[in-house]
């Protein structure tokens, strides 16, 4: 005598015309939440990934010291190996992807919806203001910061975050290996201050400590002002 089976009561999301009614409302409010607020997740770069971002990627690692390869863009074993080794020394997840986190500490911008520009270049900035004027008071750090600032909107100077502060020569932090110091939290503040436009600078492009500077041509340049141990000029 066959019987039937008793219907289970077991919860299903699924059935034979795919997801119910319920699960897909759940689903859709969840992608406008996601992405409806402008929260567009954004890129990561990994193995076979190529273009200007890799380059930065390269160059950051290799002036650090993590990868002595070609800064050709492409994202090979190489690359990768340097990814993990950088990701090892900072602890954080080991996936020889840059991702969000690993993008922070390299001090740089993934691309997304939200345009460039975001995270990356606060922590850069405030790890260097860290590293050069961590001994000065408040408006000193942001001063610091400012003259950053007012490189990348100079002609006589790079158009990036990034390619200014590891412009050759330009911060001896990047050369002793500070700049990789992690910030304090006054200095992220310094640098977002300075990126909402305080500069209590004056416009400078330069600064430098007298009592640790013998360079004739930074010596030479028109003083703007003295905060600290610094003096900012044009």
């Amino acid at each position: 005598m066959n019987r039937q089976k008793p219907a289970s009561k077991t919860m299903c999301f699924f059935g034979e015309h795919g997801i119910k009614k319920p699960l897909a409302i759940v689903l859709v409010l969840l992608t406008v939440l996601f992405y409806g607020c402008g929260a567009v997740p954004a890129a990561a770069f990994k193995f076979g990934s190529s273009g200007d971002e890799v380059k930065e990627i390269q160059q950051r690692l290799k002036d650090w010291g993590y990868y002595d390869g070609e800064v050709d863009g492409y994202y090979g074993k190489a690359t990768e190996d340097a990814v993990i080794a950088f990701q090892i020394k900072h602890k954080i997840r080991i996936d020889g992807i840059v991702g969000e986190e690993t993008a922070e500490k390299l001090g740089i911008s993934l691309p997304s919806g939200g345009g460039t520009g975001g995270s990356g270049d606060v922590y850069l900035l405030a790890q260097l203001v860290y590293a050069e004027a961590r001994g000065e008071s408040y408006t000193g750090k942001v001063a610091v910061a400012a003259v950053v600032l007012n490189r990348i909107e100079s002609s006589l100077f790079p158009n990036s975050m990034a390619k200014v502060i590891y412009q050759r020569g330009a911060f001896s932090v990047v050369d002793d290996g500070q700049i990789n110091l992690a910030p304090d939290q006054e200095s992220l503040k310094a640098a977002r201050d300075a990126l909402n436009g305080w500069d209590p600078s004056g416009g400078a492009l330069f600064y430098y400590n007298p009592s640790k500077t013998s360079n004739a041509y930074i010596l030479s340049r028109p003083v703007i002002c003295t905060i600290g141990n610094h003096v900012f000029c044009k």
